[in-house]
């Protein structure tokens, strides 16, 4: 856990790097930047959310995942924000600490499962979410396939970006200097 040891250090830099993230995710929260589908938009935020909770801490991927999500639904869609609070900020603590806490000799490995299971919870919680929010379950059921969609490209080009583009290592190199 070098990286943990390093924002401990400087907290600095562990907040400028935070801020990067949460405003990555809330840039990609913008219509302009989403797919059209029947029912809304399919969102690209889970990339972000996906790549900085493989790389960063819990805290930290709870404030890009929750509190980017939050402010980027409070700008552009406010209506379904304190659900993007909780479920993507639980995505992102779920995904961090299996990252970093399981299967540490198999950090790849220990990632797939991180993004698995925050996939499982993003599509569970905005499904139950927008339960609440529209008062019915069959407008959260006609947006179902696509919340499994953007789940499914969150956490696979979120996967690719940090091993396959060795954006981790990248960064983690960049940030010792």
């Amino acid at each position: 856990m070098k990286e943990k040891s390093l924002f401990r250090k400087n907290p600095t830099v562990w907040i400028c790097v935070t801020a990067l993230f949460m405003s990555f995710n809330i840039i990609l929260s913008m219509s302009v930047f989403s797919i059209p589908v029947p029912g809304g938009h399919l969102y690209l935020n889970d990339i972000i959310i996906c790549t900085a909770a493989i790389i960063l801490d819990p805290v930290a991927a709870f404030l890009v995942g929750g509190v980017g999500s939050f402010l980027g639904d409070l700008f552009f869609y406010p209506a379904p924000m304190f659900v993007s609070l909780v479920t993507h900020g639980l995505q992102a603590v779920v995904i961090s600490l299996i990252a970093h806490h399981i299967l540490k000799k198999h950090p790849v490995l220990a990632s797939g499962i991180g993004v698995f299971v925050g996939a499982i919870i993003m599509v569970i919680g905005y499904t139950l979410g927008r339960t609440f929010v529209y008062s019915n379950f069959e407008t959260a059921i006609i947006k179902l396939p696509y919340e499994i969609a953007q789940a499914g490209i969150g956490a696979v080009v979120g996967m690719l970006l940090c091993w396959k583009l060795n954006f981790k290592n990248l960064f983690n190199r960049v940030i010792k200097k």
